[in-house]
């Protein structure tokens, strides 16, 4: 039986607590050629897609943005069309909010960076929880945790009706011995809970006919949702075991909606650290952590959690003996972490239990539980790993997210990638153009027929 290969894509992360800003080695988070480099190391190794995420409104902790945590950065889509400009295979995947923005808008966008591409372009659909950043946008205010995913489907859906409302032999023509410049369709005519628009899409069928769709999110509705429309879902599992039931779990979801299983892509984001050796790559590691979770950051964490001012708390000192604050209010505002807090108190008395049973102090115990997917080790070894995952149908590969930022990702191309490639588990030459075709997608539908 042929082994599967693996797919990898690099993330771009955002000024955050994961992003070691201070590190000497850590460069600017808004010129452009931090992201040309990112992006062309990505494409030398081959990979499958570079990803933007994207946040809407800068994150507050005690009515103040603080240094630490800063999620910011310029367009999405002005970035990833500069990018086009700079790479030839390379996916360029952006974060565009369901929420606040408007699907004719949206689908125009997409459908224009698919054809500055030549058929690259994917889209991460989210949803926006919070009246906070709501209050960025004309409407204001939020949608119930219900009403998010209606919306999402439905902006999906729309979106795939004005793609699709170009038929394949439609658009620009430029005969000029007929004197035909183009044939002209495009109409469309959407009329649901969410939206009531009419009129022609401007954008005739790109490339790839629709981008790819990425989507993210742990929960039921997330899951349903991946299976019902996503190309790929990006996941957090920290062990092989709980990738294994996730994997087996989504992928179960898509003969509903008559999909195969291999029609959608699940990526779990993954840290890595590289050594010359096991012990120097946990050593590595340990700095790592220690950087992105300093005094400073520890306390803050500790606060979204506890709902209270803890800013004289010892982060080295035990966790607080007082109990959280519960209730809608809270200190942290724009941060989707805090919604998994469904039992604040449940949860605080988690945490203690693990600081009693490995004596860990405040900081300790959020370095243990901010943690994700970490692959640490020789390349060998982390090559190891991520192919055993994938062999395993833990994932399909891995959305990697570097700690340095724009050249963290070099070392793992120069040193991962060609073992990974020796042993027959990834391209050594991009066989497509598209990104489709990188993922081993089917093309999409000419006309519209999801249920979505």
């Amino acid at each position: 039986m042929p082994r599967k290969q693996i797919h990898l894509a690099a993330h771009f992360p955002g000024v955050n607590n994961t992003t070691v800003w201070s590190d000497p080695a850590s460069g600017s988070h808004i010129d452009f050629s931090s992201f040309q480099h990112f992006a062309e190391t990505a494409e030398r190794a081959r990979f499958d897609f570079l990803f933007l995420a994207e946040g809407l409104r800068l994150r507050e902790q005690g009515g103040e943005i603080y240094d630490l945590d800063v999620m910011g950065r310029p367009d999405t889509f002005t970035i990833l069309a500069a990018l086009a400009a700079v790479t030839d295979r390379l996916g360029l995947a952006g974060t565009i909010n369901s929420t606040f923005n408007e699907p004719y808008e949206v689908a125009r966008q997409f459908a224009s960076l698919d054809h500055l591409s030549a058929g690259r372009a994917a889209w991460n659909v989210v949803t926006s929880w919070d009246a906070f950043t709501g209050e960025n946008f004309r409407r204001g205010g939020f949608l119930p945790q219900e009403k998010r995913y209606s919306r999402a489907k439905e902006f999906l859906a729309a979106a795939f009706t004005l793609f699709d409302s170009w038929a394949p032999d439609a658009g620009i023509v430029a005969d000029k011995e007929s004197g035909e410049f183009w044939r002209p369709t495009g109409e469309f005519s959407i009329h649901t809970d969410q939206f009531a628009i009419d009129g022609r899409f401007p954008v005739p069928r790109s490339p790839q006919g629709r981008p790819v769709i990425l989507q993210a999110g742990d929960s039921e509705e997330g899951r349903e949702f991946a299976a019902s429309g996503a190309d790929a879902i990006f996941t957090r599992h920290g062990t092989l075991e709980a990738g294994q039931a996730f994997y087996a779990d989504v992928k179960g979801r898509l003969a509903k909606y008559g999909r195969d299983p291999e029609d959608l892509k699940i990526l779990p984001a993954a840290t890595f650290v590289l050594g010359d050796t096991d012990a120097e790559a946990q050593e590595r590691a340990r700095h790592v952590r220690y950087q992105q979770v300093s005094p400073a950051t520890a306390i803050k964490f500790l606060e979204q959690l506890w709902n209270r001012d803890l800013s004289d708390h010892d982060p080295d000192g035990p966790l607080p003996t007082v109990d959280p604050v519960v209730g809608e209010n809270t200190i942290s505002r724009g941060r989707a972490s805090v919604r998994m807090y469904k039992d604040p108190i449940a949860t605080a008395n988690e945490w203690r239990a693990l600081a009693e049973a490995k004596q860990l102090s405040t900081r300790e115990v959020i370095i243990e539980v901010t943690g994700r997917q970490n692959f640490i080790g020789t390349p060998q070894r982390i090559a190891e790993a991520l192919d055993e995952f994938v062999q395993a149908d833990a994932s399909d590969g891995f959305v990697l997210v570097p700690h340095v930022t724009p050249g963290g990702l070099d070392e793992f191309a120069d040193t991962v990638v060609p073992l990974l490639q020796e042993r027959g588990v990834f391209r050594t030459e991009y066989e497509g153009t598209t990104l489709r075709e990188h993922l081993g997608l089917k093309p999409a539908p000419t006309t519209s027929g999801a249920d979505f």
